[in-house]
């Protein structure tokens, strides 16, 4: 028998709510299936399963909040026979939990599951997205109009239903989740430089070469496959790190654990505020055009409130892109328990000598902060200085 945990999704993750379950008792689960829908503090997460096995019982029931760690499901093992008797279990509202609800359309709120409340009403196919999104505009979703694949509700369909009825948030609802949000991610920051030993160390480096490549690459591809400049700076940073690998990795149990693959966690700050740190998995491995695909769909599902776990819970390293609008350089806190966070400012134009001349030089400050129980200051200024060596051969990077 394995007990299926709420994994952690983060250093800033302490609980979840179901929304959801997509399985069932006797459905066959297969390693990295979909297996739930959760609501944290930032997003509706889909739970992926770890390994394979047989449903056996699902121990939580929708709008259930538990804490990281609850066993929430129970698997067989193939070949495994289910129990011949189990242990009684309470209501979760007579558990001290809050009173479940039913997830089909058109059920009474606050019926326990099991109850009898009549023959069942069809179920609607509803995107985590839109049913985050109406519990915070207060918006009953059979009243919604889907436009979604197989009369799916979909966000804009909520959002739609909200402007029709002249609905925007009650006053408060949006700015509670908002702060419930900075106060999580204050407290895993305060968390972090509490406990770990932080340095920093900058290199300022030169992006013609990068940049001149770039734009002759661009030329020869379609609107919709271009690539944006982040794309070749976070692929540099996933090769250098295969030369690093003491960066890319977890400070747990009183030691480091370097780890196997580089998953590249990426800053991405959603439209209400907030930032996310989902991951590009195996990004040294991937052509551009493979990552640049996937940083534009993690992006529109970050801000759609929609990740997998797996996405938040696998980064090895961050990184954080200021982006033409931000400040020349970023001095970024480590996410616990990674070991290091990588910032890049603004590209801006800069006096730059080479050759014995002086020319203007399109340029990016590459920022490190690393754990001083892991690395030292020497090591982390050599990672920057061989991350500028790579960015100067832009055309190995497409590999």
């Amino acid at each position: 028998m394995i007990e299926f945990k709420l994994p952690s999704m983060g250093a800033d993750m302490d609980e979840g709510t179901l929304l959801e379950w997509k399985v069932k008792p006797g459905d066959v689960v297969k390693k990295g299936q979909v297996v739930a829908i959760v609501d944290t503090s930032k997003a509706a997460v889909d739970i992926e399963s770890w390994q394979e096995g047989t449903i056996d019982e699902l121990m939580l029931e929708a709008g259930e909040k538990v804490p990281v760690g609850t066993t929430i499901a129970t698997l067989l093992e193939p070949g495994e026979a289910p129990p011949a008797t189990r242990p009684a279990r309470k209501p979760s509202h007579e558990a001290g939990g809050p009173v479940s609800q039913t997830i089909s359309a058109g059920a009474p709120v606050g019926v326990p599951l099991g109850a009898n409340v009549g023959a069942p009403a069809t179920r609607r196919k509803i995107s985590p997205a839109a049913r985050k999104r109406a519990q915070q505009l207060h918006i009953d979703l059979d009243t919604v109009i889907p436009t979604g694949p197989d009369g799916a509700v979909m966000l804009e369909d909520v959002e739609r239903s909200s402007a029709i009825a002249g609905g925007a948030a009650p006053e408060g609802a949006g700015g509670d989740r908002l702060a419930a949000m900075r106060r999580t991610i204050a407290a895993a920051m305060e968390r972090s430089k509490r406990e770990i030993p932080h340095y920093y160390v900058s290199e300022t480096i030169p992006l013609g070469r990068m940049l001149a490549w770039l734009i002759a690459e661009n030329a020869k591809r379609s609107i919709e496959e271009r690539l944006l400049a982040a794309v070749p700076l976070i692929k540099a940073v996933a090769l250098t790190l295969r030369r690093f690998p003491d960066l890319n990795g977890f400070y747990r149990d009183g030691g480091f654990h370097a780890a196997p693959r580089i998953h590249v966690g990426i800053a991405i700050s959603l439209r209400h505020g907030g930032l996310v740190a989902p991951a590009l998995l195996d990004a040294d491995t991937k052509p551009l055009a493979q990552l640049m695909r996937e940083l534009s769909d993690l992006t529109s599902r970050c801000r759609a409130g929609s990740l997998r776990s797996s996405e938040l819970s696998e980064p090895t390293i961050t990184v954080t892109s200021l982006g033409d609008q931000g400040s020349s350089e970023v001095l970024g806190i480590i996410y616990p328990p990674q070991v290091a966070l990588v910032g890049f400012g603004r590209v801006a134009e800069r006096p730059w000598a080479e050759h014995g001349g002086l020319k203007v030089m399109p340029t990016v400050t590459a920022s490190l902060s690393a754990d001083h129980r892991v690395t030292d200051g020497h090591r982390g200024a050599r990672f920057l200085v061989e991350l500028g060596e790579t960015l100067q051969h832009p055309e190995e990077l497409d590999q």
